[in-house]
């Protein structure tokens, strides 16, 4: 099912905190040949598509001029708040490859994990991909129920991709792996040097004794 979000144009010069308060977001969209054009999209329902779409899954943005596949390019934020402030919706060629940055998620159980022989370490935690819109996936699942050892891995190559989407980086590119817990060493105090103590303690006194004449 593809996502769709109604947007309506404004005027570039408008104030863009008006914008805001009436619940919309201020939004530009460009590329594919297109004209930047200047719009607003609701506030709630961009929530609400982006949770779903992220910045790899395509959006049928419903402008008044007709639809347009789109992806969420960039959004700026609030940094108090983390509200979207302001996004940029990427017009793309549905016919053509795109190359996007795809999130991984981590399922399963890994049993050196479970078993406390090693930590779980998280090399990457997306992979660009390239391929054609509509077969790019929201998410790559990458299943760590089979690294059962130390030094045991994902790798890029291991990566269950849909047809026809390719991964840009190394098949031998780890993704995940099990390495070994640091023990933290405890510091053992050596013995306590009393003697020392005496002597820098007599030639402390010696020192106020002087300043003192």
């Amino acid at each position: 099912m593809s996502l769709s979000l109604k947007a309506t144009t404004r005027d570039a010069g408008k104030n863009l905190t008006n914008i805001r308060a009436e619940g919309s977001v201020p939004a530009v969209v460009y590329g594919a040949g297109r004209e930047t054009l200047s719009i607003a999209v609701s506030l709630r329902d961009f929530m609400k598509v982006h949770k779903e779409a992220g910045e790899s899954g395509t959006v049928e943005l419903e402008l008044p001029t007709g639809k347009v596949t789109v992806l969420i390019h960039e959004v700026k934020a609030d940094p108090v708040k983390d509200f979207p402030q302001h996004v940029d919706f990427l017009a793309i060629d549905v016919t053509k490859p795109i190359t996007v940055s795809v999130p991984l998620e981590f399922v399963g159980t890994s049993p050196a994990v479970k078993g406390s022989l090693g930590t779980l370490v998280k090399q990457l935690h997306e992979v660009e991909v390239t391929g054609l819109a509509k077969d790019i996936p929201h998410s790559i699942e990458v299943d760590i129920s089979s690294l059962d050892v130390l030094d045991s891995h994902v790798s890029v190559g291991d990566l269950k991709l849909p047809s026809g989407v390719k991964a840009n980086a190394k098949t031998t590119d780890i993704v995940v792996s099990i390495a070994a817990v640091k023990e933290e060493k405890e510091e053992v105090a050596g013995p306590i040097d009393f003697s020392q103590i005496e002597v820098e303690k007599k030639g402390k006194k010696e020192e106020e004794g002087a300043e003192a004449a």
